[in-house]
């Protein structure tokens, strides 16, 4: 996974010279509008395929079957990748080729600053029929400085704490929801000292990997890379990083809480089924992939907290690139994937949570609950954690670059152990100056 993401980002470096070389398809309309709520006509009355390409869980395979049933001369077809990583590399890939995406191709948030480089080979999305549909920031992120809508939104990904009340047990730790919550009140420390009481008593890892818990105390810094115009952090400088990174190091290596793995590998995988660790942190989006892997193991569940306040990790948006021959049946397509009633659908199949309003504000989500996570109130839960969110990253264009440095810094000394942490942040650090930012 390291090596793919590295060399995506490598890709990325040359991609600027690549794409001004290359054209996109001459038949797609970069101001195509098309229907925004649901049969898309086709124009010419002839039958069309339209393929879309996700990543990791979107709850979008039932959906997919009914936009069909529902637009009998369209076939979609759905490329789902393994991983984001996996994901991105391919869009950085045949974005710089000139051919080759999907019609509709989903975007990670932090990828979307990198993107909108390149918007002139995006589809804009303006449409005054969906004007309010997402949550204000939401859209934001996805806006150019020059008014250009790059994605329609799907989820948003606000941060609870997944945990296995079993192992709690078997540590003498609360098992209930609402006083595992009262448990883990407080900051980051208060995690990791419940973490050594939990590990001194079992023998088992606190958390799954050391990189996810960085990612969910960097999305509470304002800036985490780079300062609010763009300008890009220098490691050496960051002394905010440098601390997080330091105190994580102490808590997984020192402290041993990490079960020394690295999210989306096999071994991560093979991990829930074999006791690997306690906790996770949890955007609605993990749930379906903690069921997914943990299938036939009783104990999951979720409480309503998280270090440090609240936090939100991910969410994804659909974009349609102008290399597709139907830009406004890919628009429409979009659109009606991302309305608020397919949107609940999704949620309600892999708990993407919502980022439209109108799906924000409805009993139907408010009072679902999640078989798997000991029918955890789910929506009133993560509703209350999207309320707890009081900071938005800023993320510009090379965060994803910088935040991989530091991720394989993390990963060398956590999880491969080929460097002990100071070693790992001094590579790091030269990666940084290497990239000639």
């Amino acid at each position: 996974m390291r090596t793919t993401r590295m060399t995506a980002i490598a890709g990325t470096a040359a991609m600027a010279l690549v794409l001004a070389a290359c054209g996109g398809n001459t038949d797609a309309d970069p101001d195509a509008t098309g229907s925004a709520t649901g049969g898309a006509a086709t124009g010419g009355g002839e039958d069309i395929t339209l393929t879309v390409a996700t990543f990791n869980e979107f709850g979008y395979e039932e959906l997919v079957q009914e936009y069909m049933d529902l637009n009998p001369g369209i076939t979609v077809e759905h490329k789902k990748a393994a991983t984001a990583d996996e994901a991105r590399a391919n869009l950085n890939t045949r974005l710089a080729a000139g051919s080759g995406l999907a019609d509709v191709e989903a975007v990670e948030v932090d990828w979307m600053p990198e993107m909108m480089q390149y918007s002139d080979r995006f589809v804009d999305l303006t449409d005054p029929e969906l004007e309010g549909r997402w949550l204000k920031w939401k859209t934001d992120a996805a806006t150019t400085a020059d008014g250009m809508l790059m994605g329609y939104g799907t989820d948003i990904g606000p941060e609870g704490v997944c945990y296995r009340s079993d192992l709690f047990e078997q540590a003498g730790l609360p098992t209930d929801r609402e006083e595992v919550a009262q448990l883990l009140e407080g900051d980051w420390d208060t995690y990791f000292e419940v973490g050594k009481q939990f590990t001194d008593a079992t023998g088992i890892a606190w958390f799954d990997a050391a990189d996810g818990i960085f990612q969910g105390m960097i999305n509470q810094l304002d800036n985490p890379f780079e300062e609010s115009d763009g300008t890009p952090i220098p490691l050496d400088e960051n002394a905010a990083i440098k601390d997080i990174y330091d105190r994580l190091m102490a808590a997984s290596i020192d402290d041993d809480l990490s079960a020394d793995l690295t999210q989306w590998s096999e071994d991560w995988n093979n991990a829930f089924q074999n006791d690997g660790f306690a906790t996770m942190l949890c955007p609605g989006w993990m749930l379906g992939v903690i069921e997914g892997n943990a299938a036939g193991v009783e104990g999951w569940d979720i409480a309503d907290v998280f270090p440090g306040g609240g936090g939100n990790w991910g969410g994804s948006y659909l974009t349609v690139p102008t290399q597709t021959p139907y830009p406004d049946e890919a628009k429409a397509l979009a659109a009606w994937l991302t309305a608020p009633e397919q949107q609940l659908k999704a949620y309600a199949s892999k708990g993407t949570f919502p980022s439209q309003v109108e799906a924000l504000e409805s009993e139907e989500l408010l009072s679902s609950t999640n078989a798997f996570f000991n029918d955890a109130p789910s929506g009133e839960i993560l509703s209350n954690r999207a309320a707890a969110v009081s900071v938005t990253p800023f993320k510009g264009p090379n965060y994803f670059s910088i935040r991989a440095l530091v991720s394989d810094a993390i990963n060398r000394a956590d999880v491969d152990g080929t460097d002990d942490p100071a070693t790992s942040w001094d590579k790091a650090v030269q990666a940084y100056v290497d990239l000639g930012i």
